[in-house]
């Protein structure tokens, strides 16, 4: 943001960094504009489905893995843990890096390590072993975790403040068609017709044909990700090109506003109900891990003419569900307030994994499909709620950095139900787990609500 003396008033203050695209939005003093730019915002919201196409691909890959490498369920669930272990490690510094340069760099570092991370696959699948795969989607997900954690945030400060947790939930709904993008690529790149592929390894006569059997297996998951690299590569050249809004609190005089990192932990962990959030996402994230990875799991067990191919049609119902419910909350949070919505959205969520843990039949499937399209608005609101509560507007990068980290939720919840499985023999009661978690969402909202209204009680007192 420009550093010249000038006063910030209630007009605001212009873009003055560089950009071929250029950006007609001011600044405010609270770090928000006073309009939303538009095609800085698209593009902005293509970043989302980005990562959604990374996290559809690891439920593919964990279907993958586990035939290939003969593993528990347990130790197919480490595909996430990688993948999202990558994600806690690195916010923090992530948030550090943007509030020192820009959401813009952010983004960019995010990007360009995503490629990388890409690129990575294509040893990994010739030294053929689990131990590679999994740093490889390592390797993504610390670029996804500089996107996540600056487009999260940006998303919602890119614009009047008003409408901040509604951009959000517009943003995420593009993650939708990452999630089903990546599950196409999937089920038509790397899974293939005709007998199941752990079928196929357990009946292979010798050891050179099970060797061959799982080499091609291996080779197939490079398809997505080339795909994937052409559209990551378009999308780093057109946002290096944009003029983008700092979108950071000033100073009288125009410059940024910033905190220290001891002082702005000494803040967050205070707020009570910030804490609250960030454990409500960390259970949320890993509920949605945990549905998503199980899903083509659980088609497998209760129907076993199917084979991964018809498997994955199941998991891209549930994406498109999710996609589905998402558009219907974004509608009803334009005329009913956002935590009723989430308040009902969970209600009904538990009844439905309920619903999947106690039918004896394929109609479980169906089941979680729908708690799926239920998952819809969790993420976004619970992430602009959550840095609404944070007041003085200096700690937001890190308070969005944490909030991401919570996405730690998705190494931990599918473990938990992968040890279910394994020790109950029964992929269909670990779904439990989600019940739990949906409750938690439920009563975080129930109490947001509360203090929303004893906070408009006290205001008209």
């Amino acid at each position: 943001m420009t550093t010249a003396k000038t006063a910030v008033g209630e007009e605001g203050v212009p873009n003055t960094s560089w950009g071929v695209i250029r950006d007609r939005s001011r600044q405010l003093k609270d770090g928000y504009l006073d309009r939303t730019p538009l095609f800085q915002f698209i593009l902005l919201s293509i970043c989302f489905p980005m990562w959604g196409m990374a996290a559809s691909m690891n439920d593919i890959l964990i279907t993958q893995f586990k035939a290939v490498f003969t593993l528990s369920d347990f130790a197919s669930a480490f595909v996430q843990s990688a993948f999202y272990g990558g994600y806690f490690l690195v916010a923090i510094p992530a948030s550090r890096v943007i509030r020192r340069t820009s959401y813009k760099t952010g983004l960019l570092i995010g990007l360009s390590v995503y490629v990388l991370g890409c690129v990575l696959f294509f040893p990994a699948s010739q030294v053929a072993t689990y131990s590679v795969f999994l740093c490889s989607l390592f390797a993504i997900a610390i670029g996804l975790s500089f996107l996540e954690t600056s487009a999260n945030t940006y998303s919602s400060m890119i614009g009047p403040r008003r409408r901040a947790t509604l951009r959000l939930n517009i943003s995420q709904t593009f993650t939708a068609f990452g999630f089903l993008g990546g599950a196409l690529l999937g089920k038509f790149l790397v899974f293939t017709d005709g007998e199941a592929l752990h079928e196929r390894v357990a009946n292979a006569s010798s050891q050179s044909e099970r060797l061959a059997i799982t080499s091609e297996a291996l080779g197939r998951t490079l398809e997505p990700y080339k795909v994937i690299l052409v559209l990551l590569l378009v999308l780093v050249a057109l946002i290096a090109i944009t003029q983008y809004p700092h979108s950071k609190p000033l100073r009288d005089d125009a410059t940024e506003q910033k905190a220290s990192i001891g002082e702005t932990l000494a803040y967050l962990l205070r707020n009570r109900i910030f804490c609250a959030g960030i454990m409500t996402q960390f259970l949320y994230v890993g509920m949605q891990t945990a549905l998503w990875s199980f899903t083509i799991r659980l088609a497998l067990v209760l129907d076993d003419s199917l084979n991964e191919r018809a498997a994955a049609s199941y998991l891209i119902a549930a994406f498109i569900a999710f996609f589905v419910g998402k558009f219907v909350a974004n509608l009803l949070m334009t005329r009913f307030d956002e935590d009723l919505v989430l308040i009902i959205y969970s209600a009904l969520g538990m009844v439905t994994i309920l619903y999947v843990v106690a039918a004896p039949n394929f109609t479980s499937v169906y089941a979680a499909i729908v708690a799926s399209a239920l998952l819809g608005p969790c993420w976004a609101t619970i992430f602009a709620r959550n840095l609404d509560v944070i007041e003085d507007k200096r700690f937001t990068e890190t308070g969005g950095a944490i909030i991401v980290m919570s996405i730690i939720g998705g190494a931990v919840i599918p473990a938990v139900q992968g040890l279910i499985s394994d020790a109950t023999g029964s992929m269909r009661f670990s779904f439990i787990v989600n019940l739990f978690c949906f409750a938690a969402v439920l009563v975080y909202f129930l109490v947001l609500r509360r203090r929303g209204r004893r906070t408009t009680t006290g205001e008209e007192n």
